[in-house]
């Protein structure tokens, strides 16, 4: 007798539906038993659905979040410089999502139990090594097939450029090819606020974008035309959460777990280490306020106080 397991469209639809059927009993109490106001409930739902997306790129539901993932969520606001304010509304709502469930019986546990408000945090930037980088990138094997030859040169160029020039995914999936001068090594980015600026791309990079505007681009277009510089069958726009699972298979080939902003991160902070001065820094990612940036340099002081402690003689105490 055959045996037919979901589909993973199937699991997806099916996990979509089940956040679906909790977020109408979490909205019935808001309006009928807390008796909040209509643009109170509004703007609870939408956080809660901003965190229901988070945990889909990691395909999970929003009754089996666990604390971490809470926080993580938390830090990736924080990172991408959403406001302390801003994130603890967040927080706020996911407590009084999370102590419903629990009183309805939908979770054992409250997820957002213990967590301090956003507004107390200092939150240093994940990276990764430049040797995690770099088995990272290398971690790439061509598959069988033409298209799957081409997508896999094409999620290669993502991540070489991602690290190169310390991109947003949104500014990543948004460049054009009219952005992109190959002649002097460079991209136009458009950043938060339409905010325009010009990053230099390092030869590597630059390497791998030849080889997949060259030989993998016209594959996956199959024909038809797009002004986006990455693309997906028939030239239509990349997803955010395609970039995830790229950045977690690759991350995962290369034995360490890592997220598509960590790359960025990973940029300023090898950047700084490596003598870069902060507005030099601030430019080419692009932060409004030098303060954003200045972040790295205590992380870079971090880095340096372990290979202190680890290499000289009279670091640690007799």
């Amino acid at each position: 007798m055959a045996i037919f397991l979901p589909s993973r469209h199937t699991r997806q639809v099916r996990a979509c539906h089940s956040n679906e059927s909790v977020l109408r009993k979490f909205i019935a109490y808001l309006q009928v038993e807390k008796g909040l106001a209509r643009l109170t409930v509004a703007a609870y739902t939408g956080d809660i659905r901003q965190f229901a997306a988070f945990l889909a790129e990691r395909r999970q539901l929003l009754s089996a979040a666990e604390r971490p993932d809470v926080h993580e969520f938390l830090e990736q606001l924080l990172s991408n410089q959403l406001d302390g304010r801003s994130v603890g509304r967040k927080l706020s709502a996911l407590r009084q999502f999370y102590r419903f469930l629990l009183l309805d019986g939908g979770v054992r546990q409250d997820p957002t139990l213990n967590i301090d408000s956003p507004k107390q945090w200092k939150v240093l930037p994940k990276s990764l090594s430049p040797g995690e980088i770099e088995s990272m990138l290398g971690a790439w094997r061509l598959s069988k097939g033409e298209l799957n030859r081409a997508i896999a040169i094409r999620d290669n160029a993502m991540l070489e450029l991602s690290y190169a020039c310390g991109l947003r995914v949104s500014e990543l999936l948004t460049a054009k090819l009219e952005d992109l001068k190959l002649e002097v090594g460079c991209l136009l980015v458009r950043g938060k606020g339409d905010k325009e600026r010009v990053t230099p791309v390092g030869a590597p990079a630059l390497k791998r974008l030849e080889e997949y505007l060259r030989d993998a681009r016209p594959v996956i277009a199959a024909g038809k035309t797009s002004p986006l510089i990455f693309i997906r069958c028939g030239a239509k726009a990349l997803s955010r959460q395609r970039v995830w699972q790229m950045v977690q298979e690759a991350s995962r080939n290369a034995g360490r777990k890592a997220s598509p902003h960590m790359l960025r991160h990973s940029c300023a902070t090898h950047m700084v280490e490596n003598g870069a001065d902060l507005r030099t820094v601030q430019t080419i990612l692009g932060h409004a306020d030098i303060s954003t940036t200045e972040v790295y340099t205590h992380v870079a002081l971090d880095r340096l106080k372990s290979v202190y402690e680890k290499h000289h003689p009279r670091a640690k105490a007799r």
